[in-house]
This record gives C-alpha cells, structure tokens and sequence, in this order.
C-alpha cells in the first residue's frame, strides 16, 4: 500500500492540526497559521499532515476540515494531507464521496481520508448537523454506501468527481468499535488517545489479534495519536503546555475557551480533583526535551504495535510550535531545521 510507504523500521511521523483559535486572536490567524505549519512540516519530513473535525467548540477553527485540507493540500507540494477524521454520519456520503473526489484530482496521490463514526459535537449541534437526515443510521450502511459511490456501483446516481478515485481510507476511533470494524476489513486503524486515552491498549490490542488482511493490507497498520509539546529544556516544555491544561480545564468546568497563554504555576488555577480529572484525559501527552519524552515514546509504541504516531503539539505562540515540531521530527532521525 503506497500511502504507508514511511520508513517502517521506526514509527513515520506525522501531525494532527484541530487550527486552535488562541485567546485575543481571530479564526482568520488560526486558519492561516495552519497553513504555515503544515508548509513547515513538509520541509521537516513529516509523513502526512491530518485536520481533526469538532463543531461548536470555541478553540478549534477546523469544523470544515475538508475544506481547510484543500487549503493545505494547496500550500504544500509532496506532504501527505487528510482528514483526521471526516466524521461520516454528519454528512450524505454522496457529497463525502464528491468532495474527496474533488481533492483527490487536485492533488493525485495525496489524499487521506480518515473516517469516523462519533459526531465531533455535542447532542444539540449534531442534531443541527444532521437536519431532515435519519440520526440512527447505521455506520456500517453509511460506509458501504461511501464505498459503492467510489468504486461505481450505486444505480443510477454517480459520484462525479469520486467515481473511480484510488483513496485510501483509515478508520479512526477512541473505543473498540472502530478497531473491531478496521480489522474487519483489513484497514487501517487510527486511535485518538489525544483526548480519550483510556481504552488505548484494548483497542490496539483487538485490532492486531482479529486483523484480517485484506486487498489493501497483508499485515495490521496501527496509528496513535498523541499530545507532544517539546522544547529545548523540560521545564519550558511544561510551561507551553499549560495552555492545552488550560483548554481541558475549561472542559472540565462545563465551558470552551479559546488557547490561552501559558502560565508560570498551573497548579493556582485547579483544584486537586479537576486536576485529576484534566491529567486522565491528558494522560497519553509528552512534554519536555527529545531526551527526555524518547523513552515514553519508544515503551507506547512496543506496547501498542503503533506503525506510525500522529502529533498534535499545541503553544500559544506559533514560533514555540514550529520548535516543537522541529525537535518531534528529530526525534528517532535528527533533521536540521530550516
């Protein structure tokens, strides 16, 4: 399978974008940083360059991610781009299949499409979402429907663009289910311990033991995706980070806010239960120096057979961002930045 061509005797790297609005700043900044990031990470050697899907959720500006992976796609030249993850049940999969379809001739061999089946929002905005369209439908229907608009076997109604599209799709979770449905059909497999870190080993674990290889895997493709802000000593590390601590909090206490500075003593703004309750959810995330998070890395990817990771590495600032990269790139083969 050509679009899992990295380097297979380490994990390929690879980037996660959710395009973070930052506090006191516009959607417009988000959007357009992403696009500096991504070309940033193509001259790095990252694998492939990924736009999460979430609604309603004041630090993200990546609702349309199709979209904005169209402008990625654009700025870039060789990256690997797509969706991480198009969330299938918010939309006709005619339009999915039109849509990719349209990206895909844009950019021949580019082109991921990560699915998933969660709504990326809450009840009340998925239900706006999913206006006059059966809310119970079932994934496995939706994605069999995908598939015939693709391959060209619907009657009588064509994806056009998409008929024909040579596409690779990669199913994304953060339970069992979508592992169980991955190794079903001999896909790969992708799971969001960013943010849902608890059945990591479970889902990993059911994928490589009921994986069945298929025409587009002989052997089971595990991906992870993860929290990493690096820096050149730990302790800036960890000050960066308190902005994604910040953000999870807010969660925590019922509301979004968009990224906020980083603080000197995270410690002053939680108590010790929302404490708790932000470190389980940040709990798959590897703050410090190459040195220091190596480790961590290496023992996450013999336990969870990951053949790729997938960062997502939020700062307030861009140019601490772009550091963190340079140094997540560095870490299994040392790049000079540019």
């Amino acid at each position: 399978m050509d679009t899992l061509s990295a380097p297979q005797d380490r994990p390929a790297l690879s980037l996660l974008d959710l395009a973070p609005i930052r506090h006191g700043h516009t959607v417009g900044d988000a959007l357009h940083r992403t696009v500096e990031l991504a070309a940033h990470a193509e001259l790095l050697g990252f694998h492939r360059y990924w736009l999460a899907e979430h609604h309603n959720m004041a630090p993200m500006a990546s609702s349309a991610n199709i979209v904005l992976a169209g402008a990625v796609a654009a700025g870039t030249r060789t990256i690997r781009v797509g969706t991480g993850s198009l969330n299938l049940s918010n939309y006709a999969p005619l339009v999915v299949a039109e849509q990719v379809g349209t990206l895909t001739a844009l950019h021949p061999g580019r082109f991921d499409l990560g699915l998933g089946r969660a709504p990326g929002a809450d009840p009340w905005t998925a239900a706006e979402i999913r206006r006059g369209r059966p809310a119970d439908q079932e994934f496995t229907a939706q994605f069999a429907e995908l598939l015939a608009y693709l391959h060209g076997t619907r009657p009588r109604v064509r994806a056009i663009p998409g008929e024909g599209a040579h596409i690779p799709i990669y199913l994304l979770g953060s339970g069992v289910y979508s592992a169980a449905f991955a190794a079903r059909l001999g896909l790969p497999f992708v799971f969001a311990a960013h943010f849902a870190p608890t059945r990591l080993q479970e889902a990993t674990d059911l994928y490589h033991s009921t994986f069945r290889p298929s025409q587009i895997l002989s052997e089971p493709y595990a991906m992870v995706s993860v929290n990493a802000v690096l820096a050149d000593d730990d302790r800036e590390a960890a000050r960066l980070f308190t902005s994604v601590q910040q953000r999870f909090l807010a969660t925590v206490r019922g509301r979004m806010q968009p990224l906020a500075p980083p603080v000197d003593d995270i410690h002053r703004l939680w108590t010790r239960d929302e404490a708790a309750a932000v470190a389980e959810q940040l709990s798959q995330s590897y703050i410090g120096t190459p040195e220091t998070v190596r480790p961590r890395l290496e023992a996450l990817v013999a336990r969870t057979g990951a053949r790729e990771l997938i960062f997502m590495s939020e700062t307030y600032d861009q140019a601490a961002r772009m550091r963190s990269y340079e140094l997540i790139a560095s870490l299994w083969n040392p790049v000079t930045a540019p």
